[in-house]
């Protein structure tokens, strides 16, 4: 019987009984360290943000943070997100951002995700961390790395690590709310080929550095946001078509290039969260998932709470009794929510993550670089 490539890793997970343990546990045996290397925008900022001269946004003020840290750390939610879940099932401490001052444990993995970023160079320039800039930075983590641990330990902690990827949305979020004519210059296949393009080249070069095991967070359901409703004209602020259509596109097109790349690249494996799926069901059933509000944020002001900042010394803002009640913190998702797609990222089944989950790709065979 012929199996496909695309199909090895999520077999690989019915071949031990370790699967179990993992699954009752959702922790990795300690001799079975993986560090965790996290990319992307503000769904996935712990707080690099809070670094940059002039960011496109922070989240380093109250109420930010207030159920779960208690105080704000520079995320976008009331608490934990989810690279922070990801890390409690590999038995990780939560991953710092890199900017962060101080002495980096880089043998439990860094954020180099920042609010605002994208694929494409030019999507908030100069006002967040580029992709192209995370890169850079990984790599002078790997230097850093090989001088502590040298060239065997370094080459077998990268080859065991997952990449942690959320990006694209600001890419097509930004040129659509500023009326930018970035996107009006090309038609929507030619730009979101350049978007794909892009993360192609920075996960090939990630790949060439020694990683093999990459997770992604697709784009998610953002034409639907608190903030993109208030933007659409309409009096009933339903979610955006325009916005619908390319990140869909973007969606099935990565699809597309990941099976390719699983073919290419020696020993690439993934998973892939269907976040837009995910998101879409909550927004349309919020009482099925136990929330109560699915269009209005917790905090913000105006329209949806979708038109002002949600805290910041001089800012207006409304904020709601319980954010657990509502799937949307700001246009980001509570820690609730954060909560659940952690888990359908970590342990779901195909219908949400494919070809396999976090949970089952660990599983998978560990290959050095020779």
């Amino acid at each position: 019987m012929l199996i496909s490539r695309s199909h090895l890793c999520c077999l690989i997970f019915f071949s031990s009984l370790i699967s179990i343990v993992i699954s009752q546990t959702h922790m990795s045996s300690p001799k079975d360290h993986t560090a965790l290397f996290i990319f992307g925008d503000s769904l996935f900022d712990a707080g690099n943000n809070n670094y940059l001269k002039n960011p496109i946004g922070r989240a380093n003020f109250w109420p930010y943070g207030e159920t779960f840290f208690k105080y704000p750390t520079g995320r976008c939610s009331d608490g934990r997100i989810i690279p922070d879940f990801i890390a409690e099932y590999l038995n990780l401490t939560y991953i710092g951002p890199y900017l962060e001052p101080g002495k980096h444990n880089f043998k439990n993995g860094v954020s180099f995700a920042s609010g605002g970023a994208g694929a494409l160079d030019e999507t908030h320039q100069g006002k967040t961390i580029s992709l192209k800039t995370q890169l850079k930075y990984f790599k002078k983590v790997k230097q850093q790395m090989k001088q502590k641990l040298g060239d065997r330990e370094t080459k077998k902690l990268l080859s065991r690590a997952i990449y942690l990827f959320s990006i694209g949305t600001n890419d097509y979020l930004s040129p659509i709310l500023t009326n930018s004519s970035l996107l009006q210059s090309y038609t929507k296949q030619e730009y979101v080929g350049m978007v794909i393009g892009n993360l192609t080249r920075v996960l090939q070069e990630i790949h060439e550095n020694g990683g093999r095991k990459f997770g992604f967070v697709s784009v998610g359901a953002v034409d639907c946001l608190p903030n993109v409703r208030a933007f659409n004209s309409e009096k009933s602020g339903g979610c955006v078509k325009q916005v619908t259509k390319i990140v869909k596109l973007h969606n099935k097109q990565f699809s597309i290039v990941m099976k390719q790349l699983q073919t290419q690249l020696h020993g690439f494996k993934y998973s892939d969260f269907d976040f837009y799926k995910s998101l879409s069901e909550r927004i349309k059933n919020p009482f099925g998932y136990g929330f109560k509000e699915a269009k209005s944020a917790c905090c913000g002001r105006g329209r949806f709470r979708g038109t002002g900042n949600c805290g910041g010394k001089g800012n207006l803002f409304e904020l709601c009794d319980n954010p657990d009640e509502y799937l949307f913190y700001d246009g980001h998702p509570t820690e609730k929510a954060n909560h659940q797609f952690a888990e359908l990222l970590w342990s779901g089944s195909t219908a949400f993550t494919r070809p396999c989950n976090l949970e089952q790709l660990l599983l998978s065979e560990n290959l050095v670089l020779e």
